[in-house]
């Protein structure tokens, strides 16, 4: 299978917590790791979320101006199964261009910057990822940058379509059994499948630690 180069990166709590309880957004990272993100993001071809992510956090994927010189916007990926991305939402706003991939027809009219592409699902009603990753790919996409949310990054992780992580772990606790975390899904049902990780470097980052990975295939 051919594929963009994949990095996973993220922020949880010293908990290992990505959200408030109720999956509401909670800033864990530091000014200096939103600068690190920001860049990561200039740096991308294409930086990729699940439709909950836009519908809970609202989010533009695009580079601030504060942050970088000269602004390389990357090409925003929408995994969006039933087309339930609003026509308002800040991802499809004229800023970059915005892929969504569904899995069935969608009616929405969103603006002339907006690609949206009907794929193929897996068993369990999600947007297939080899198939999705081999479209980016085909569409010059080399470089592809995941921000989540949990389940997202699980099913990556899972299948093993991922070549780096960065994770900011803040100093802080968030608790509850039910809240968001780093990786949701429904885990493994043996040790032989687990995801093995490679620590390649852990920094001091403001208040908190980035862990660098990289994935054992």
């Amino acid at each position: 299978m051919k594929r963009p180069y994949v990095v996973i990166n993220c922020a949880m709590s010293a908990d290992g917590k990505i959200a408030l309880p109720l999956g509401r957004q909670l800033r864990i990272s530091c000014d200096e790791d939103i600068h690190r993100m920001y860049c990561m993001r200039n740096e991308h071809d294409a930086v990729l979320v699940g439709v909950g992510t836009v519908l809970s956090d609202d989010p533009r994927l695009t580079v601030k101006e504060k942050c970088i010189d000269e602004i390389k916007n990357p090409v925003r990926v929408v995994l969006d199964t039933k087309c339930r991305t609003p026509e308002s939402a800040l991802v499809v706003n004229p800023d970059a261009k915005t892929i969504i991939f569904t899995g069935c027809k969608c009616d929405k009219e969103y603006g002339s910057n907006v690609e949206i592409i009907e794929t193929k699902v897996n068993c369990d009603g999600l947007i297939d990822l080899e198939t999705m990753l081999n479209i980016l790919h085909e569409k010059g996409i080399k470089s592809l940058m995941v921000e989540g949310g949990s389940t997202v990054i699980w099913n990556f992780l899972y299948q093993r379509l991922v070549d780096e992580m960065f994770v900011y772990i803040g100093p802080i606790i968030v608790g509850g059994v039910k809240t968001p975390t780093l990786a949701g899904g429904e885990g493994i049902d043996s040790t032989d499948d687990v995801v093995s990780l490679e620590i390649v470097d852990v920094q001091r980052l403001g208040p908190g630690l980035l862990v660098h990975y990289k994935m054992i295939k």
